[in-house]
């Protein structure tokens, strides 16, 4: 679903918007942790089936692949709320909003995602874990514990809530005041685009309660069995709804969908 949005997105030139491409991001990163938890889903039930219980020559580097592409995830909602809070707040600063800037930006996001992720390998952190046939990093307290969930989580998200708020202040104090009507609607687009991504973060924070209650767990005892399991499963289970709410958010791709549909009915119907 991921991969047809942002296949539309590179095909379609009327979805070659500096907005949307910032969404295609988000899909794109959304395909790389959902073929990365994919894959470990895949190498669980092969290895269950087969009995084995040692790791593959890929284990670790899934592992680490995991950090990678969640960082990339919630990183890219982040670089679009940042996107709209600039052409609000600072709408004549035309550069930061250019597509080239915003294509380093993306670039910037995946080198610093990459780097990042690099403790959990340094300090060999990440193990084979026998009942959930995967790699990772054992719930419990350490440093690198607390540095991913602050990085990877903690930042972006209090980045998108902080902007949020301020963007909701600033559209309510527009409108105490004499504003043009264009600027007006700008803001409140823009506002509107923000509180879908918080609704997207939402969805995947729900659905990852329950590796949330592992992580606080592992601080004081041990988890229970086949935990990881259990958490993977949610959190590719959030990456399907989040992909059906940005269907239904992004207007421009579902008409694009229906376009083609449409034109392809008409091909059939001619022959």
């Amino acid at each position: 679903m991921s991969l047809l949005f942002f296949f539309i997105v590179l095909t379609d030139k009327t979805c070659h918007t500096v907005p949307l491409i910032l969404v295609a991001h988000s899909c794109f990163a959304s395909f790389l942790l959902t073929i990365i938890l994919f894959w470990a889903t895949i190498i669980t039930l092969h290895n269950d089936l087969k009995q084995i219980y040692y790791q593959d020559l890929f284990c670790i580097f899934r592992g680490y692949m995991t950090y990678v592409t969640f960082f990339g995830l919630y990183y890219s909602y982040f670089l679009q709320s940042i996107y709209s809070y600039i052409t609000v707040i600072y709408p004549t600063r035309l550069f930061w909003r250019s597509m080239k800037i915003q294509f380093f930006l993306i670039i910037l996001i995946w080198i610093f995602a990459f780097i990042f992720a690099c403790p959990v390998i340094v300090t060999d952190e990440i193990k084979y874990l026998i009942d959930d046939q995967v790699c990772q990093m054992p719930f419990h307290l350490s440093i690198v514990t607390i540095y991913n969930i602050v990085y990877i989580y903690i930042i972006p998200i209090s980045g998108i809530m902080f902007i949020y708020l301020k963007l909701i202040r600033y559209v309510k104090e527009m409108n105490k005041r004499v504003t043009l009507v264009n600027t007006l609607l700008r803001a409140q687009r823009e506002l509107k685009m923000v509180c879908r991504i918080v609704i997207l973060i939402s969805i995947l924070l729900i659905l990852s309660v329950p590796y949330t209650i592992f992580v606080f767990m592992g601080f004081f005892t041990l988890t229970p069995k086949y935990s990881f399991r259990i958490a993977l499963t949610f959190a590719e289970a959030s990456l399907v709804f989040v992909m059906i709410a940005l269907f239904k958010f992004t207007e421009p791709v579902r008409t694009s969908i229906m376009k083609r549909l449409r034109q392809r009915s008409h091909v059939v119907a001619q022959l």
